[in-house]
């Protein structure tokens, strides 16, 4: 991972970005030493169409009546 000082990160940091996107590697920003931050590139944008395929599991039979009357059913 590269580590870059928080002046010079300043002085190239639309340089950084468009590196950072090109090579997808993460650049880790230091002050006194110390990294303080770190530019990541964004994960690739998921279509909304077919995200969820396979999420949903099917229970059964939702719709009909149990074979348990409800309190709220009596008259």
């Amino acid at each position: 991972m590269i580590s870059i000082g928080a002046g010079e990160f300043k002085a190239k940091c639309l340089q950084l970005l468009d590196e950072v996107e090109a090579t997808r590697e993460p650049i880790v920003v230091t002050k006194f030493g110390k990294p303080v931050a770190k530019l990541v590139p964004m994960p690739p944008a998921i279509g909304l169409r077919g995200a969820l395929k396979g999420s949903v599991l099917h229970e059964g039979d939702i719709i009909s009546p149990l074979d348990v009357e409800w309190e709220a059913n009596r008259e």
